[in-house]
C-alpha cells in the first residue's frame, strides 16, 4: 500500500492567517484524510473483491467440473434408466408371456383333468352296465360281482371326494350280490350239455331187439341134443332144423309192458332227436335267465319224449333219464338286485362338471 508523502508547511508569510483560512486548512486537511481514509478502504475493498473473484472463479470452476461430472453422472443415469426401462418392457412382455402360458397350461390341465374324469366315469359305467347285463340276461352272479369289484378298484385309483358315494352304491350292490344264495348254475349247464352230447347215439323204443335169453338156453341145449343123435338123425332132418332155425331169426314175437313204440321214419327220427336238443336247449337258456317255472316244463317235456320214444331199457337212455331227473330239483329263480341306481349316479356324475372348472 502506497503511503501519502506528508504535506509540507508552507513558508511563513509575514502576513498572520485569517480565521477563513484556518477553516479552510482545516477542511482540507479533513477532506485528504477522509480521501486518505477512502482510498485505503477502496484499496482495501478492491483487494477483497480480487480474492472474492479469484474464489469465485475457483469455486465456479470447480462446480463447472463438479457440473460436467453430475451431467456425466446424468448421462450415464440416463443411459441406464433407458437400458433398465428396455429390461423391464423385456420383463413385461415375458411376463404376459408366462402369464398367457401359465393360462394356457390350467386349460389343458383342466381339460386333461376333465377328459381323464369323463374316461374313467365311462369305464365304470360300462363295467356296470356289463354287470346288469349279466344278471338281467344270464344271472350270472360271479361275473357281476367282477364287473362291479373292477369299477370299485377304478374309481379308488382316481381318489377322489366326489366318487365317494358312487363307492358306497357300488359297495351295496357287491354285499347284495354276495348274501345271495350261491347256485352251481356252471354244474348243471354242463349236466344239461352232457346229456345233449347223447341224443344222437340214444337207442329208440322201435329198435330195441327182443331178449335172446330163451333163444339162448335153446341154442345151447340144441348142440348136445345134435351130438347124441347124430348117427340116428337122416341128413334131411339136420337140414330141416337149419332152416327152421334161420326162419325164427327172421320173425320174433315179443311181449312189453306199454304200448307199442312208434315207428318212425329216418326223416322223422332225426327231427325227434333235434327236438330234444331244442328242449334241452331251451332249458339251459331258462337256467341262464332264472326261469324257474320254464326251466322245470321245459325239462319235464324232455323226459315225457325219451320215455315215449326213446328205448328206457338200454343203459344210456336210464342215465340220460336220471340226469334230467337230478338238474330238474334245482331252483335256478333267485330275486336279483337291480343296479339302476348306481348306473343313475354314474350318468349323473358324467354330466356335472368338477368344482373349478
Amino acid at each position: 500500500m502506497e503511503t501519502l508523502p506528508e504535506p509540507v508547511s508552507p513558508p511563513e508569510s509575514p502576513t498572520p492567517a485569517t480565521p477563513e483560512r484556518r477553516a479552510w486548512i482545516v477542511a482540507a486537511i479533513v477532506l485528504l484524510a477522509l480521501l486518505l481514509v477512502s482510498g485505503t478502504q477502496w484499496w482495501d475493498t478492491r483487494d477483497r473483491m480480487d480474492d472474492l473473484q479469484a474464489e469465485l472463479a475457483r469455486r465456479l470452476t470447480e462446480m463447472d467440473g463438479k457440473a460436467q461430472e453430475l451431467r456425466g453422472v446424468a448421462r450415464a443415469d440416463h443411459e441406464l434408466l433407458q437400458e433398465m426401462q428396455g429390461r423391464v418392457g423385456i420383463l413385461e412382455t415375458r411376463l404376459a408371456e408366462s402369464q398367457s402360458q401359465a393360462v394356457a397350461l390350467e386349460a389343458m390341465y383342466q381339460d386333461i383333468l376333465r377328459s381323464r374324469d369323463e374316461r374313467l366315469l365311462a369305464e365304470v359305467e360300462q363295467s356296470l352296465t356289463i354287470a346288469a347285463q349279466q344278471l338281467q340276461l344270464a344271472g350270472n352272479v360271479e361275473t357281476a360281482l367282477i364287473a362291479l369289484q373292477g369299477a370299485d378298484a377304478r374309481l379308488a385309483g382316481a381318489a377322489q371326494p366326489r366318487f365317494v358315494p358312487l363307492r358306497r352304491l357300488i359297495a351295496r350292490d357287491v354285499d347284495r350280490l354276495k348274501t345271495l344264495p350261491a347256485a352251481d348254475i356252471t354244474g348243471i349247464t354242463l349236466k344239461i350239455e352232457s346229456v345233449t352230447a347223447v341224443v344222437d347215439s340214444l337207442p329208440l323204443a322201435f329198435e330195441r331187439r327182443p331178449s335172446a335169453a330163451a333163444g339162448g338156453k335153446k341154442a345151447a341145449g340144441a348142440p348136445a341134443k345134435a351130438t347124441k343123435a347124430a348117427d340116428a338123425i337122416p341128413d334131411w332132418r339136420e337140414l330141416g332144423d337149419e332152416v327152421w332155425r334161420e326162419l325164427r331169426q327172421l320173425i320174433r314175437v315179443e311181449r312189453i309192458d306199454r304200448g307199442d313204440p312208434a315207428l318212425l321214419a329216418p326223416s322223422q327220427t332225426y327231427f325227434l332227436r333235434e327236438n330234444l336238443k331244442l328242449r334241452l336247449l331251451g332249458a339251459r337258456l331258462a337256467l341262464l335267465q332264472r326261469d324257474g317255472k320254464t326251466y322245470r316244463e321245459e325239462l319235464r317235456q324232455a323226459r315225457l319224449t325219451m320215455e315215449k320214444y326213446f328205448d328206457v331199457g338200454a343203459k344210456p337212455v336210464q342215465l340220460a333219464l336220471a340226469t334230467l331227473s337230478r338238474v330238474a330239483e334245482a331252483d335256478p329263480a333267485l330275486d336279483l338286485p337291480g343296479l339302476g341306481a348306481t348306473l343313475a349316479a354314474v350318468r349323473n356324475l358324467k354330466q356335472t362338471r368338477p368344482a373349478g372348472n
